[in-house]
């Protein structure tokens, strides 16, 4: 069984654009052929209405598929985009993070659900919620690596260093091939001097880590989730498209 690439998009922080990059890369790396499983683990299941995916009325869902309620494959959906599938999240989700607490090998329940879907799959993507509870833990004890996106700004950066102190302890205990695979900058405003000093201080500790590519703040890339659309398919020309296009390939050649 040939495993698929699988990383997580993680932040503890809300509001940085992890849901934002994580279903645009995912877009992007299908848009490239090859063959990509956005897993939504977050409750608000943002991913989920992201890629177009009407939460309404679903009746398989990442929240069943964790708790070994039914065959994970039940609960994957085909996008109507490129190679692109999800399994989708409602609100019901939140319960999970209290119910696996009661599990045995609870921080692995994801990694079961993964396991009968590698073959069909080359990367397998994951929109972890904004906290460091069990769910974020399932999602990086099973990954090859963790994309940060993060905004350049003050309090960002004291949360990055908390995040990479979460991730060595996951490391330690349930994972030790997890790598921070890359830092997304995300919302970049170039124009200001705060910006500018942020973004000194990660090349000097982060700059291996830093993609290339950071992601500016545009009117398209915001309103291309209220189209159900990634911004690939929303406007293919535009600024947010061209820039997680080349974040996508990127990733791609820092890990096959």
């Amino acid at each position: 069984m040939s495993k698929p690439i699988i990383i997580s998009f993680a932040n503890q922080k809300g509001g940085v654009g992890k849901t934002t990059s994580a279903v645009n890369v995912a877009a992007c790396v299908a848009a490239l052929g090859y063959r990509v499983l956005l897993c939504d683990l977050d409750p608000q299941g943002n991913s989920t209405s992201g890629v177009g995916v009407n939460k309404k009325g679903l009746r398989y869902s990442m929240y069943g598929a964790l708790l070994g309620y039914y065959d994970s494959r039940l609960s994957v959906i085909k996008t109507e985009y490129s190679n692109l599938s999800i399994i989708p999240a409602t609100i019901e989700l939140a319960g999970a993070e209290i119910e696996l607490l009661e599990m045995e090998h609870r921080e692995s329940a994801l990694k079961r659900v993964l396991e009968p879907l590698y073959d069909d799959y080359d990367f397998i993507f994951t929109d972890c919620p904004p906290s460091l509870g069990m769910l974020t833990v399932n999602a990086l004890s099973c990954s090859d690596g963790v994309i940060i996106p993060m905004q350049c700004e003050y309090y960002s950066l004291e949360g990055l260093s908390q995040l990479m102190f979460s991730i060595k302890k996951v490391k330690q205990l349930y994972n030790k091939n997890l790598t921070v695979t890359g830092i997304l900058i995300t919302m970049y405003n170039g124009r200001l001097n705060l910006s500018a000093q942020v973004m000194e201080e990660l090349k000097k500790y982060y700059s291996d880590k830093l993609f290339k590519t950071s992601i500016t703040r545009s009117v398209k890339l915001s309103e291309a989730p209220s189209f159900g659309e990634p911004i690939y398919y929303h406007d293919k020309y535009s600024k947010g498209s061209l820039a997680y296009m080349n974040v996508a390939k990127e990733l791609v050649e820092r890990v096959m």
